[in-house]
């Protein structure tokens, strides 16, 4: 379902793509120079993929994310989210989308440290108004099927680096999100820890069909997703 806050209609696009991403450009202005980030980018994503975004450092990955995230504003170019023109909405509107659409992996699990891992993963339904049992029960859910419900109470200095990132994936899910947005998840954690992660990235894809489109150094787990998207400054060289 289309988010409500997200003015501007429907723009003619065939039906089917979760996310449409249309000649995006993406120009930083740093001492008096400027940084292209993403050179006319055009991108689809079909609901319940999982597509890995692979290229090297500095290529625009992380820029893409975050633009497609509703993190940070495109300088031309458009994104539709089921149809919706993203960025008609002011900063409030993009703020709830983000928070009832949308979840966010990234490669450092940003915990509050001060919380518990339970309260962690509550965190972005507590923000979003719903109310705090349902937020706990659903919270508890999630930290079973990581497989930390042992953990709940512990504070993230109190997890390893794997268990932490198991954290931040349930809290990316809490809210049910149509799309997350995963920035190198894998990337502080060794291979085994790695594999388990990526297992549960799959496992949760399978079984709720929710889109994932997960930014990678790893080839060999980028593999085995649907679809493999390749960038190269700033462009998407190649996909397959």
């Amino acid at each position: 379902m289309a988010e409500p806050a997200l003015a501007g209609g429907r723009a003619g696009l065939g039906e089917g793509a979760l996310v449409r991403a249309r000649n995006l450009s993406k120009i930083y202005r740093l001492g008096g120079g400027e940084v292209h980030a993403l050179r006319g980018v055009d991108l689809d994503i079909q609901p319940g993929e999982m597509v890995a975004l692979m290229g090297a450092s500095g290529v625009g990955k992380s820029t893409l994310l975050h633009v497609l995230g509703a993190l940070d504003r495109p300088t031309s170019g458009e994104v539709f989210f089921q149809g919706e023109r993203l960025f008609q909405g002011s900063d409030a509107d993009l703020a709830r989308f983000r928070n009832r659409s949308l979840g966010f992996v990234f490669q450092f699990h940003h915990l509050l440290p001060e919380f518990s891992a339970l309260e962690n993963v509550m965190m972005p339904g507590l923000l979003g108004g719903m109310p705090r049992p349902e937020m706990e029960g659903r919270a508890r859910e999630l930290i079973e099927k990581v497989g930390l419900g042992n953990r709940s109470k512990h504070r993230p200095a109190e997890l390893s680096g794997g268990e932490q990132q198991r954290v931040a994936l349930a809290r990316a899910l809490v809210n049910g999100p149509a799309l997350v947005l995963a920035d190198e998840p894998t990337g502080n954690l060794d291979s085994t820890t790695a594999e388990a992660i990526f297992g549960l990235l799959r496992d949760f894809n399978r079984a709720s069909r929710q889109t994932f489109l997960v930014a990678t150094h790893n080839g060999s787990l980028a593999e085995r997703m649907d679809r493999v998207v390749v960038m190269v400054d700033g462009q998407v060289a190649a996909e397959r």
